[in-house]
């Protein structure tokens, strides 16, 4: 079955086709990091009107890259949610828009079950059960998986998400957006131990998470810096090398818990900030001990894009799953609730 699949849910525009039979054919993607970096975060508005510019022109040439005639489309997959209403809207009016204009079926994918199966595109992707570490912008979840729909959380962060306390963190030390990346990149010229930063409700059991905290340690940190007038590049880079620990030791610390509660060696890490080296790392090295193996994919699928919501589609539509005409976004989403394949 041949998918085009369109991501919309915030601030990329992504399109892609994949075929069950022969795999990922073609995949595009425009990032508004430019756009909305002059104001530090995301503009909603602003997304929603660049996702309507965008969303045609990839479509077109996602299509001529894999020398595709929109007659042997099969199915068209799109972003329902979580996200930004805008911007799902636009992507969900298209897809239905195409879905009926060239008579195929079309589904509704939610956006953290695309990052959840990513993974999958690889050449060597993991086998069901496994535990799920969903870490992004807007998540931060452990996730048993069983099979395709068959979800069951294990914990998730009761205030700020990883990826969000990234950002913030980068922001208040006048790091650009977004701040993940700039964080990552900096912390390698940072000197380890001279900061300590806690890791957050890691002295107690259970599998939530907690990033409020600690983002007002690292403020504190810094702000004490300032005072001091030793707010340099070095000192940033250290304190950032801090706070990228702590967050890479708490992430660590709860996937071992989680995997041992389920009885299980296999990890997968999904979402930006699974493209984060240094977490990467260490949870290779707690497998290892384990005998354990963790997956993730290459780093251009692990933020947003068009081949997850496209393979994630294609299983949903060969499940028989389909939507109606109507058009349904939902801006929060609890993936427990996506019905299991048939």
């Amino acid at each position: 079955m041949l998918v085009l699949g369109l991501e919309t849910s915030c601030d990329e525009t992504g399109v892609a086709l994949y075929d069950s039979q022969r795999g990922l054919l073609a995949d595009a993607l425009f990032s508004q990091i430019d756009l909305h970096r002059v104001y530090g975060g995301v503009v909603p508005e602003l997304a929603s009107r660049d996702h309507i510019k965008r969303m045609l022109p990839l479509i077109e040439q996602v299509l001529a890259e894999a020398q595709c005639r929109p007659s042997e489309i099969e199915g068209i997959a799109y972003t329902a949610g979580p996200g930004l209403v805008g911007a799902l809207l636009v992507g969900a009016s298209c897809a239905q828009a195409l879905a009926f204009a060239w008579d195929i079926p079309s589904v509704g994918v939610h956006h953290m079950e695309g990052h959840l199966l990513a993974p999958m595109l690889e050449n060597t992707p993991p086998q069901f059960p496994f535990v799920a570490l969903l870490v992004s912008g807007g998540h931060t979840q452990l996730v048993r998986v069983d099979g395709i729909g068959e979800y069951r959380l294990l914990g998730e962060s009761i205030d700020d998400a990883a990826g969000e306390a990234f950002d913030k963190t980068a922001k208040m030390m006048g790091l650009r957006y977004p701040g993940g990346p700039e964080i990552a990149r900096i912390a390698e010229q940072g000197v380890p131990g001279r900061f300590t930063l806690p890791k957050p409700m890691t002295d107690r059991p259970g599998l939530q998470f907690s990033f409020s905290g600690l983002k007002t340690a690292t403020l504190m940190a810094w702000q004490k810096c300032i005072a001091a007038g030793d707010d340099g590049e070095q000192t940033r880079a250290d304190l950032a090398r801090a706070f990228q620990t702590a967050v890479v030791a708490t992430l660590t610390i709860k996937c071992q818990r989680a995997l041992e509660q389920e009885g299980l060696t296999t990890l997968v890490i999904a979402g930006g900030v699974s493209a984060n080296q240094a977490l990467r790392h260490s949870l290779e090295n707690m497998l290892a001990k384990r005998q354990g193996q963790v997956f993730y994919a290459r780093p251009e699928f692990c933020t947003d894009n068009g081949a997850m919501i496209a393979y994630a589609g294609c299983q949903r539509l060969l499940a028989g799953q389909k939507e109606g005409q109507s058009i349904h976004v939902r801006a929060r989403w609890p993936m427990e609730e996506l019905p299991p394949l048939v």
